[in-house]
């Protein structure tokens, strides 16, 4: 069964951990996810772009997978399925298809129009149990071809879009997509320290998870941060197994290139990254 995810993030927030958001591209990543979820006791929340969406052949198609897999596979950890960088238009699409949780990005507006346009997701959302999120401060990187260029979030913004009543809030400080660059200069802490003060007891969000040092992923956990979103690491990981095993000749040995033995160590892959997340998090046994 999927549930919001406002409940698990606000007891995450009480005790000071994090739950993960893991982006899913296919059945292999959804699998993965899950049963890595499931063995640690955490709970979990799976993140699905708007061009990984249309790859799985749909939203409709995306919860029919998600739920048939929960039941399959007897999972029992508390299952958000959320819409990551969402437009207005595909926050409505998600709602109506049976997601339980939906991020609309609207910081690419200005902040009158993203609050009009945050405010009518959470009136829908609210209206079918979905938890919301919303951001201020573009991330910075690029994802399904919307490039944000990595703005600090205004404080006063923060708290106007907090104030409409979402669940958990996005907010820029300095993090991106992506793989982080050489001259990355860190999370701007002084902000988020503040943002947390305005915004307190929402849960805040950290989107750009992949390659951030785990001192600060652990300091941003302790300012307020609740749900920490991470999708390159899985995709790198993934890929890095994969090329192994091809490499190695796996592929032609026997029935090596059967698509359920070339795909399993990126898999296996997968399921090593989410645990080692989870961990650094904190949410194991938190379900």
């Amino acid at each position: 069964m999927l549930v919001s995810a406002k409940e698990m993030l606000l007891k995450a927030k009480k005790e000071k951990y994090a739950v993960g958001q893991f982006n899913i591209n296919n059945l292999e990543w959804t699998k993965a996810v899950l049963l890595t979820a499931q063995e640690c006791n955490s709970p979990v929340i799976l993140g699905v772009s708007e061009g990984a969406g249309k790859y799985m052949c749909g939203y409709k198609t995306v919860v029919g997978m998600v739920k048939g897999m929960i039941e399959e596979l007897g999972i029992t950890v508390p299952v958000a399925l959320h819409l990551d960088h969402g437009s207005f238009e595909h926050a409505l699409k998600v709602i109506e298809a049976g997601f339980s949780s939906v991020m609309f990005d609207g910081s690419h507006y200005s902040i009158e129009e993203n609050i009009e346009k945050t405010k009518e997701v959470i009136r829908l959302a609210h209206e079918k149990g979905l938890s919301v999120e919303a951001e201020v401060g573009s991330i910075g990187g690029e994802e399904d071809g919307v490039v944000g260029g990595g703005e600090v979030a205004d404080v006063a913004e923060c708290k106007m879009i907090a104030d409409l009543g979402v669940d958990m809030l996005a907010a820029g400080i300095g993090n991106i997509h992506g793989k982080y660059p050489e001259n990355w200069t860190g999370l701007r802490f002084d902000v988020l320290e503040k943002i947390s003060e305005e915004t307190s007891p929402m849960p805040l969000v950290l989107h750009g998870g992949t390659g951030i040092p785990a001192d600060m992923i652990q300091k941003a956990i302790s300012l307020g941060v609740s749900k920490i979103n991470v999708n390159t690491e899985c995709q790198l990981s993934f890929a890095e197994a994969t090329r192994k095993y091809v490499e190695a000749g796996k592929d032609l040995e026997g029935k090596g290139f059967d698509p359920r033995k070339l795909l399993a160590p990126g898999t296996e892959a997968i399921k090593a990254t989410v645990k080692e997340k989870m961990e650094l998090f904190g949410s194991v046994n938190k379900a």
